[in-house]
């Protein structure tokens, strides 16, 4: 693994998408997201209650990146720039070589394979340019589409535990090994 910097910010293009960093203009979306009771009802967070406390969101996670401690991705439809979800890495670890990914989709644009597409985008970016040799998913047990779509990813399903919360299942991906 490279030393991370996230400066300038690296903005991913697929065929249908763009990702992109988070702005303050951005609070509206991220409200909608954040405090969509459909989105939460899988993630073991607190949903958000205002638009301040999507500003919040926005400040803490820009501030993440500028310390290159985390990447965050707006990700938008390259033909109207419509906000239709996000997507990150975290949890960095040197020791490991390794980061955590992590996902979400504005409901109506679910299960028309956009976070297939950027999933592989930001997976590309982890291996190849961070150097990173392996990604770390974790997702709810009943959150079958998030483990349809880590499996469909070649995602596998790790015998560990996770131990804050035993209702998540953990996948794993490997970088895979050079041909060169």
């Amino acid at each position: 693994m490279i030393p991370l910097n996230f400066k300038p910010f690296p903005v991913l293009s697929t065929e249908r998408l763009s990702l992109r960093q988070l702005t303050i203009e951005d609070k509206a979306p991220i409200f909608g997201l954040r405090s969509s009771p459909a989105i939460n009802q899988y993630l073991d967070r607190d949903p958000c209650l205002s638009m301040e406390d999507a500003e919040h969101f926005i400040e803490k996670i820009n501030e993440h990146i500028e310390n290159n401690n985390s990447i965050y991705w707006v990700i938008t439809l390259s033909n109207t720039q419509a906000f239709v979800g996000t997507i990150c890495l975290y949890n960095f670890s040197l020791d490991e070589d390794s980061c955590e990914i992590g996902y979400e989709l504005m409901v109506e644009y679910q299960g028309k394979g956009i976070m297939k597409e950027a999933v592989k985008s930001v997976v590309d970016y982890a291996f190849h340019t961070l150097e990173i040799n392996k990604i770390i998913a974790c997702t709810h047990l009943n959150n079958q589409p998030s483990t349809k779509l880590l499996e469909n990813l070649n995602f596998t399903s790790s015998k560990e535990s996770f131990t804050d919360n035993p209702d998540y299942h953990i996948f794993t991906l490997l970088k895979p090994a050079s041909n060169s």
